[in-house]
């Protein structure tokens, strides 16, 4: 055989190898590729319960009925018979005043309490000139308190007489003090777009002192056997809210509305039934058809 001959024999082995490598390569069973990666989120199941819609607003608290006392002639302070904190009742002498002038004598002139209540404040001493402008002492009634506070215009409508409020206050944290709405007012202030509001609270053992300062919740509605969300399972796209339902483990974009909201705690109205689960956290980088997996809370 001429050495020519072989070299062809030869390339023609080699093509018809290399040919059947590739004919078995595209007919041999791929490698399974790595299954799709679950996105690690937090979801909570849907539940019903109770919502209420509630008002907040903070003011200052005031006695029921506060006057401040003048005295009925000119002169010094010569005596004080009340001090501050006493009980006083109405008629009850709070100080007496000198009103002795050159070549006359006249009898200590009383300074009484127009009220029944609590000796407030004392403005005077011993001594001090005081004449029938100078205001002597403030006397207050504290069995009741009363907030004011200035509701704002779009509020108004849901605002009624008689409606349930609770107060908070600084000297005691744990504690809720209950009252009602007793007044609102059906004019409008047009700088401030607002209406004044008053809330009574009863005080027999005078623990609310007046002047301190009063945070205000006021019940407008309750509503039972309602679906509720927590605020961080929603997410707002343009007016719309969505959330994210978990089904068969996979993320569905679910377009929702809302109704009572109370803190962090959300009633739906449409969009959602009893016992789906929604996710709660990781929700802000999923997208429709997502694989996920739930995750406890450590």
């Amino acid at each position: 055989m001429g050495k020519s001959k072989i070299l062809n024999f030869a390339l023609s082995f080699c093509i018809l190898i290399f040919t059947f490598c590739i004919f078995l390569s595209g007919c041999s069973p791929r490698i399974p590729q790595e299954e799709a990666i679950k996105m690690p989120v937090r979801a909570i199941e849907v539940k019903k319960g109770v919502l209420k819609e509630i008002l907040f607003y903070v003011g200052d608290i005031k006695a029921e009925d506060e006057v401040v006392v003048y005295p009925k002639v000119s002169g010094k302070i010569i005596e004080k018979v009340a001090k501050e904190g006493d009980l006083v009742k109405e008629g009850d002498i709070l100080a007496y005043v000198d009103r002795d002038e050159v070549g006359f004598k006249f009898k200590k002139a009383p300074v009484e309490s127009p009220i029944d209540g609590v000796l407030g404040r004392v403005y005077v001493d011993r001594g001090t000139s005081v004449s029938a402008s100078i205001p002597i002492a403030l006397i207050v009634n504290m069995d009741k308190v009363k907030v004011r506070i200035d509701a704002v215009e779009r509020d108004l409508p849901k605002i009624k007489v008689g409606q349930r409020a609770e107060v908070r206050v600084d000297a005691y944290p744990e504690e809720i003090f209950v009252g009602s709405v007793e007044k609102v007012s059906p004019i409008v202030d047009l700088a401030s777009r607002s209406a004044p509001i008053e809330i009574e609270i009863p005080n027999a053992e005078h623990r609310l002192n007046p002047g301190s300062f009063a945070r205000i919740k006021i019940l407008i509605k309750k509503r039972r056997g309602v679906l509720i969300i927590p605020r961080d399972a929603i997410i707002k796209e343009d007016s719309s809210n969505y959330v994210f339902v978990v089904k068969n483990n996979k993320a569905h974009k679910q377009k929702i509305e809302t109704g009572l909201n109370e803190d962090n705690k959300f009633e739906v109205i449409n969009g959602l039934s009893e016992g789906e689960f929604v996710v709660t956290m990781g929700n802000t980088r999923l997208e429709q058809g997502d694989l996920v997996e739930i995750v406890e809370e450590k």
